[in-house]
């Protein structure tokens, strides 16, 4: 019998949401959770320990039936502490990089300021290796690098996202890439980062870069998708089912509430979040 099957009877491929959380933000975890509940139950999702701050984070995951990664991240650790010495409790954001390293054919790592409004089912199996190694939702033009990036011409004229959401697989991309970018390369990123308490987002921008990964957005790989995410937006409609809708009628599938300072109330998503959570709440008993 041969072992190559054909297309109809290949082994599906395990995909699966990685979150990075801990206690201290239980506010934003736990409406994330109430949405990933209502939208997209049929994926595991993964949650990654911020730190050991988690005795409310494992009765959530218990809970909401969410896989608590307990695979340590010594190495990780250690290359965080190198990059980042004097930041002991932000460097651990680099934890997110976890998600490599989860036994998942294709990952989608989602920030948990967010709140899901559709089945991220329709992202997975859009990676093409060389064509499309990475999938991101928003480009993020001024927090990853300084001028001095134009010196290099592997960073001239790249895609820099915002990499509070991004799809791509172990095999494209893993956490051998970052350290041996770093061991090589780790003068020009710091050369070239953007300061700021700017910590993962610069390090995942470059490692992609270096390695020149294929880099694509949501909208150009699920048709009717939308690039929208911003808290911030205005310009927002919802369809029948109460899901929203961006200026072109394509489907938002998430809100991110990056950069926020204070907790939803009053914007155009902020009452879906408020509903998330209140419904968590209630099921939590808090």
């Amino acid at each position: 019998m041969s072992d190559h099957l054909p297309p109809d009877h290949a082994p599906a491929k395990k995909c699966g949401i990685a979150i990075l959380a801990n206690d201290r933000i239980s506010n934003w975890l736990l409406p994330f959770l109430e949405s990933y509940r209502a939208t997209n139950a049929a994926t595991p999702l993964y949650l990654i320990p911020y730190d050991d701050n988690l005795a409310l984070t494992r009765r959530a995951a218990d809970v909401y039936g969410v896989h608590l990664v307990t695979e340590g991240s010594r190495d990780l650790d250690v290359l965080a502490r190198r990059l980042y010495p004097f930041f002991p409790g932000h460097r651990r954001r680099l934890r997110k990089f976890m998600s490599l390293a989860l036994p998942l054919d294709e990952v989608l790592y989602i920030d948990v300021d967010t709140i899901l409004f559709r089945d991220v089912r329709e992202v997975f199996g859009k990676l093409e290796p060389g064509k499309t190694d990475f999938i991101i939702a928003s480009s993020s033009e001024e927090y990853v690098y300084n001028k001095k990036s134009e010196k290099y011409d592997f960073l001239r004229d790249v895609r820099l996202f915002n990499d509070g959401f991004f799809v791509t697989s172990n095999k494209l991309l893993s956490l051998q890439d970052f350290y041996a970018v770093i061991a090589k390369d780790g003068r020009i990123f710091h050369s070239v980062r953007k300061r700021g308490m700017l910590f993962a987002q610069p390090l995942s921008n470059f490692v992609t870069h270096r390695r020149g990964l294929k880099i694509a957005s949501l909208a150009e790989c699920v048709a009717g998708a939308s690039d929208e995410s911003f808290y911030k937006v205005t310009d927002v409609s919802f369809d029948a089912n109460g899901a929203p809708l961006d200026w072109l009628g394509n489907r938002i599938f998430f809100a991110h509430w990056a950069g926020a300072t204070a907790l939803p109330d009053g914007r155009v998503f902020d009452k879906a979040w408020q509903n998330y959570a209140r419904l968590a709440s209630e099921r939590m008993k808090i």
